[in-house]
């Protein structure tokens, strides 16, 4: 009798320890877990503000999301089409979220309506909340193109439109900085507007290195008040050794 109580007394005493460990080991993974969100931080978000890509990856509220994985948490991330990679990094009660967001290059217009356009010829969505930066506007394609999101287009237009905007970059930050329409005119010659000069730029198609060195002298004209070109009606630089101003006609009744 004595020698069956011990045993059911063991095997008790076995069962609550086993199930101390179990719990403790649950407590403790618990614990950790919602200890890894308790505080989510962005970095490296340019397009879309920190609360932005918490309401698209649903981290808005912690309370609802306290045991989820970290590779779900990137996962979700990894799902925004702004998004070209993320590192999710551990830090105490922390967890830190670095953004690598895509490179956009341009702004492009199908039936006025505007997306994105990166360095890779990806068309993204414009959101209502995007931080809208200086970017050319690209409009006029010569073929009626069915832009949609996540599509990529790469066509002999958005070539030349990009090799003007590299070829500004490398010449002259501010004229690149004050492109702000590339009107492609449907194949026609291109022609370049500059915030801040009225006068409509004709760069016409190839030559893109040598047309940005003689826009480059044509804006210092402008910015030292040049008259000659800043009352002119167009600046063509199409031509192989040089540049021609159309000067406005005035037209009156002469005494």
């Amino acid at each position: 009798m004595h020698k069956n109580y011990g045993k059911i007394l063991g095997t008790i005493l076995f069962i609550l320890l086993i199930s101390c460990i179990l719990y403790l080991t649950f407590f403790s993974i618990k614990k950790i877990n919602k200890g890894n969100i308790e505080m989510v931080e962005i970095s490296g978000n340019k397009l879309l503000n920190e609360n932005d890509y918490l309401m698209f990856t649903r981290l808005n509220d912690l309370s609802f999301n306290h045991n989820i994985p970290l590779r779900v948490i990137k996962d979700r991330f990894e799902k925004h089409p702004y998004i070209s990679r993320v590192d999710v990094e551990e830090n105490g009660n922390k967890t830190k979220i670095i953004l690598s967001e895509k490179k956009i290059m341009a702004v492009i217009l199908n039936n006025s309506e505007p997306y994105f356009l990166t360095e890779d010829f990806q068309v993204l969505p414009l959101f209502s909340d995007t931080k809208l930066v200086d970017l050319p506007i690209i409009r006029n394609l010569s073929e009626n193109y069915q832009i949609k999101p996540l599509n990529f287009i790469k066509n002999s237009d958005v070539l030349d439109a990009f090799k003007i905007i590299d070829a500004a970059k490398k010449t002259n930050m501010d004229i690149y900085k004050r492109i702000s329409e590339i009107d492609l005119r449907k194949g026609g010659d291109i022609i370049l507007n500059l915030t801040g000069i009225k006068t409509p730029i004709v760069f016409g198609r190839g030559e893109e290195a040598r047309k940005m060195i003689y826009l480059e002298i044509i804006l210092d004209g402008i910015l030292d008040g040049n008259s000659l070109i800043q009352e002119s009606d167009y600046i063509d630089l199409r031509f192989a050794n040089e540049v021609y101003i159309k000067q406005t006609e005035i037209t009156g009744l002469s005494e």
